[in-house]
Parts: C-alpha cells; structure tokens; sequence
C-alpha cells in the first residue's frame, strides 16, 4: 500500500495548488534539503533522486564548489546587464569557448531560451549568408522532439497537450521522423529554402530514445552537402550524462573534455543548459564559430540576465567538476552497469518490456499501454521505497541519477527499482 502525505507535507501541496499555476503534475513528495545523490523530504525521509531536476543536477545536489562560487561572486557583483562590461563576463565567454571547442558563446538563461536564439541566429544567417528569400527560410526538426514550451518551439512539437488552444503557431518548420537519415536528405534535397536541422542527440522527454547508430554522422553530411547548419540540442544530453561530455560524441572512444580524436559529429550551433550551472543556478548557452555568430549585431538579441556575473562564475565552477571529477567515465561506466542488472530483470519478467540509454540516461518501458496508470504507481512506490523517478509518456520511466553516484550506490538503487517492478508483476 502506498504511503499517504503527513500532514505537514499536504500543507505545502495545497500551498501549490491553491496559489500556483497547474502546469505541472508533481509526485507527491515535498522536499526541503538535497546533497549529492539523496534529497529530505519535509519530515525527514531520505531518497535516492533518480531524475536530477531533468538532467540539470548531474554534479550532485549543492556540490561544495559549485555553491562557494555563487557565495563568493554574490557578495561582489551580481548583475549588470549588457549595458555595461564586466570582468567576468569575457572569461567565462573564452573559457565555454576552449571547453567546447568552437570560437563565440552567447549566453542565456533557461533552455528554451536557447533553443529560440539557436532559431534566430540559424533563420538570419539564411538571409544574410546562405542567400534565402526572406521570410522563406525553413528549419528541420523530428517527430516527438522537446526543445522547450514557448510558442515558437510548441509549433514544432507533435505533443497535443503542450499545443492545444496556443495556437495560432509559427510557421517555417518542416518535421521528419527522428533517427531516419533517408527522410531528412530527401526533405532537404526537395527544399531549397532549408536553413537548418534541429535535432536531440538522444530525445530524452520522449522516453530516451537512441537513434540508430550512425544517424548522427549521416545527418551531418547530409547537412554539409547541402549547406545546412546542423543544430544539436544538448540541454539534457550534455554535460557528461550519456558518457560523454556530449552526446553526439557518440563514437568517440574516450570520455574526457580534452579528446584527441574526432568526434561522431561536431554541429554548426550546440545549444547547452541545465547541468552547466549543477542546477545551482538558471544557465544556457548557444555556441558557434564567427562566421554564423557574427550574424548577431547589437540589439537583434539579449538577455538582461544572460550572462551575468553570478551565471558565469556558476557555469565554470560546474565544469570544472565535470573535468576534474570524472563525471563522463563515471557516467559510463555505471551506465552500462545499470542497463545490465536491469536486463537481467527483464529476461525473467514479463512488467517491463525493455530498457534503453546512454550512460546515466535510461528508461525502463512499463509492459502496459501509455494510457494506463502503471508506470505512475510503480514510480509511486518507489518513492515509498525510498527512490524518486518520474514517468514520461505513459508507460516509460525515465532514470537519470546524478552522476557522482557510485556504484555501491547504484546497485543499492536497482534492488530498490527491482524490488518494486516485482510488487506489480
């Protein structure tokens, strides 16, 4: 039987729902304190989390240097806008600029956020460097994709419940079946006003879904021999989760920031956010090299808090943990371990049907249909088990843990995941 909500934890709940927009569906768990891979709920129950705010707290909940930077950078200078220089705004701009290795950063704050200025910076270098039409300029994007809620990205999106009565939408979008090269050529070969192809490394709110081995690289020569600039979004994917410091390392076959070999691919714009700042603190960013950032002239974008002092000194702070910590071996390494305990499940159950992932990025499909309750009540009595996940799309949990966790850790978060599947076999 599930556990009810104490008292104490239902009056926060009902803060929300009274005061709150109900744009959100939480599990109903209230927490208060976090710290490397476990959160306290308000009566003091200790948790494993296994989602990592979305990917955003890949370093752990409140790691030490990451909270000493945002401490020390608050008591000097917090914001100045753009109106002005700063001295850190230059030094985080070069330091994303080596890390990534491409020439220019600009800076913003939440996903979406970059995800619209990837659009923009893509649709004006059409018109001024490609020689399209204006107005004409078209994007790619796939099927079942998730770059954010705002207007322009819902347009893009086949999800029914982000889209209904938001309309009317943006056009200038053009959708193909995730992970199917043959498609995206032919859809760009027919259309002369293509500007660009959008795409996840791995589509991570749709379930985890990997795409086939090479799309990644056929997409991107499809991309070059046609002048297409080749967008990665890596807000979820990024910053070590899959294994590598980015996904669409894919065949790389080291795991560190200072690779010497050539990646699966290199896109025209990455767009990060989430783990850049550890969840410390709202982050993104969309780089490029000069010839398609310098596109972007004074006033055709900004941000009053893109980039700010507190931002910047956040963002460094978290990646030098991701380096110095080993985060992408670790996420790995662990990643292939969880898959195959989970496996090992599956091949003597019939409740889940398969798991999937890259590194610390997996899901488990729950043997039922998307309509059904199942996956919601097993992630509900893992929380009362001690571990806190959350469905996606039905049927499919999604299992992200920060990626500091070990594996004594790991292997005491899969006997609690399989412990609970077998309660509903």
């Amino acid at each position: 039987m599930q556990q009810s909500q104490s008292a104490n934890a239902q009056t926060y709940i009902d803060l929300e729902d009274r005061y709150g927009a109900h744009n959100y569906h939480p599990l109903p768990v209230v927490l208060e304190k976090g710290e490397g891979v476990y959160v306290w709920d308000v009566d003091g129950k200790k948790y494993f989390d296994f989602l990592s705010a979305y990917s955003a707290v890949n370093q752990g909940h409140c790691h030490p240097k990451i909270i000493q930077a945002l401490k020390d950078q608050s008591d000097q200078l917090t914001l100045t806008s753009r109106a002005f220089y700063n001295n850190v705004l230059g030094e985080y701009e070069r330091y994303m600029a080596n890390y990534f290795k491409f020439d220019m950063v600009l800076p913003m704050n939440t996903g979406a956020e970059a995800v619209e200025t990837a659009v923009k910076i893509a649709r004006r270098w059409a018109y001024e460097k490609k020689g399209i039409a204006e107005n004409q300029a078209q994007i790619v994007v796939c099927k079942d994709n998730f770059h954010g809620r705002t207007t322009t990205v819902i347009s893009f999106s086949n999800d029914e419940g982000a889209k209904k009565n938001f309309g009317p939408f943006t056009d200038g979008f053009i959708q193909v079946p995730y992970s199917d090269a043959e498609t995206l050529e032919k859809v760009i070969k027919a259309n002369p006003n293509i500007a660009a192809f959008l795409v996840e490394p791995i589509q991570g709110e749709a379930g985890v879904n990997v795409p086939q081995e090479g799309f990644l690289a056929q997409a991107r020569a499809i991309c070059d021999a046609h002048n297409v600039l080749m967008i990665c979004d890596e807000i979820q994917t990024g910053i070590a989760r899959t294994g590598k410091l980015l996904a669409s390392c894919g065949n790389c076959s080291c795991s560190n920031r200072d690779c010497a070999e050539t990646p699966e691919v290199k896109p025209d714009m990455l767009i990060l956010g989430k783990a850049i700042s550890g969840g410390v603190y709202p982050v993104s960013a969309v780089l490029a090299n000069k010839h398609i950032m310098e596109v972007i002239t004074p006033g055709s974008h900004g941000s009053t808090f893109g980039g700010n002092p507190v931002a910047a000194k956040v963002a460094m702070a978290a990646l030098d943990v991701v380096k110095d910590e080993g985060l992408a071996e670790n996420a790995d390494k662990l990643g292939t371990l969880f898959r195959s305990l989970i496996q090992a499940y599956i091949d003597k159950s019939n409740i889940v049907s398969l798991v999937r992932g890259k590194g610390l990025l997996n899901a488990i499909v729950i043997n039922d249909s998307p309509e059904s309750d199942t996956a919601w009540n097993i992630c509900m009595r893992l929380r009362d088990n001690g571990l806190l996940a959350k469905p996606t799309h039905g049927n499919i949990i999604r299992f992200a843990p920060p990626l500091i966790m070990n594996e004594t850790q790991l292997r005491e978060c899969v006997d609690i995941i399989i412990k609970t599947l077998k309660e509903f076999e």
